[in-house]
């Protein structure tokens, strides 16, 4: 029995057949293991309640033998405390599993939307940037909070302050190391995280008050002429167009913006000759249902302009971006916030608007209004009995909206160029 050196490590002959053990003078259960492809590793063997046990140390590429050797002494000394060594193993491998790693496993499970996984994505690659190749389980709450801080009073860029991409990149972490706690265990079975670090944020990410953000129904006609205006005004590109008309169609359809910005031609159906016989068609929803929804007079309108572009894409609402279609709407949006007096408007205002002015305006049924923006109905008649999958029939509920919107836009119009107002003959 040899005792295993450089010189024999380096020197030793691959058997014709299978693997050959060579085992150490001087050190009981360290060997070389060698095959007869002639690849050698380092092992150890003992016993671990009496149960025999051979662990691989490693290649002799990847460890010098006095190296090898230390890593023996510690593995087979854990053997005679009953340890085993690959519980061991698993447990660093656990332990040393980084927030990048955390995610992809994460995200490997398929079961989120791909715009969800984007967000998340984004999340890591900026706001966590600096730790994406960190262990997860060794993520502080003074670290978060720390974080949390600097993003929330000066943003990514440290300029502007930004509380809601803060909440939701925390909102991120946090998911992933309740992920990484259920996953992920150290060798007595415990989670490698036991108390999730953004705990310490439970007051900053309470649930946020309901957002009642909308455009007042004494406001929807003068927004109807501005956008109407934006879009005619000279030197607006086709990307302008494109983009104050997804706006006019979200206003008017409540639908949201990922899901009418991605429409295409194949999902529309315009009929001349029988306007309730209009709608279009979403899949991939938010809620994961496919659904069949109407088209008011003025939102067929707004299609039929697009079809007159003539353009070649597949998409209602095309865009020179990388997608094809438009992604974002802030830019119409923003400009008109800042004439009502708005800080700002988002697409999912327009969802609030197309409601509030369904309930207050036009004193449409709660439910369908629900239904014609694909929230899942709450009530148990309504889930479980209702077809809510098709509501085609409900035309005249989003004609009543767009009447209301076009009338007030005639009467906007009147306002501004004084012809609301009548002259009264003069009495003696």
């Amino acid at each position: 029995m040899p005792k295993l050196s450089k010189t024999f490590v380096d020197g030793v002959e691959a058997p014709a057949a299978g693997y050959q053990i060579h085992w150490d003078s001087k050190l009981p259960g360290y060997g070389l293991r060698v095959t007869s492809g002639g690849i050698k590793a380092y092992v150890a063997q003992g016993r671990v309640l009496g149960k025999a046990l051979i662990v691989t140390i490693g290649r002799t590429t990847l460890y010098a033998e006095d190296q090898a050797r230390r890593k023996a002494q510690s593995i087979l000394q854990q053997m005679r405390d009953n340890v085993d060594p690959r519980d061991v193993r698993r447990q660093d491998e656990a332990m040393a599993k980084t927030l990048r790693e955390t995610a992809d496993a994460y995200f490997a499970r398929g079961m989120l939307k791909e715009a969800t996984r984007l967000e998340m994505d984004r999340h890591i690659k900026t706001m966590f940037e600096k730790w994406e190749n960190r262990a997860i389980a060794s993520i502080t709450p003074a670290e978060c909070r720390k974080r949390y801080e600097e993003i929330a009073t000066k943003g990514l860029r440290g300029k502007k302050a930004a509380p809601g991409s803060a909440a939701a990149g925390m909102v991120t972490l946090r998911t992933l190391c309740n992920f990484a706690s259920s996953e992920f265990r150290k060798m007595d079975g415990t989670p490698i995280i036991t108390t999730n670090p953004v705990t310490i944020l439970k007051k900053e990410l309470k649930p946020a008050a309901p957002r009642t953000r909308h455009i007042d129904r004494r406001q929807i006609g003068q927004f109807w002429n501005w956008l109407t205006a934006a879009r005619e005004a000279p030197g607006a590109n086709a990307d302008a167009q494109s983009a104050i008309d997804l706006v006019k169609f979200l206003a008017l359809t409540g639908c949201r913006r990922n899901e009418g910005a991605k429409l295409e031609w194949s999902c529309v159906n315009l009929d001349d000759s029988d306007p309730t016989n209009c709608w279009f068609f979403l899949s991939d929803t938010k809620n994961g249902r496919d659904i069949h929804l109407p088209l008011s007079t003025a939102a067929v309108a707004v299609l039929k302009a697009r079809k007159a572009e003539a353009s070649a894409s597949p998409y209602v609402f095309p865009s020179r971006s990388k997608t094809g279609h438009i992604m974002d709407t802030r830019g119409p949006l923003e400009q008109f916030a800042k004439i009502i007096g708005f800080e700002r408007l988002s697409a999912h205002d327009l969802r609030r608007t197309m409601i509030t002015l369904g309930v207050k305006a036009c004193r449409l049924d709660v439910v369908k209004l629900e239904l014609l923006t694909n929230h899942v109905p709450m009530g148990v008649t309504a889930r479980h009995y209702l077809e809510t999958n098709d509501m085609r029939d409900y035309h005249g509920e989003v004609q009543a909206i767009s009447d209301f919107i076009e009338s007030e836009a005639l009467v906007a119009a009147a306002k501004a160029d004084g012809s609301n107002v009548v002259s009264l003959p003069a009495r003696a």
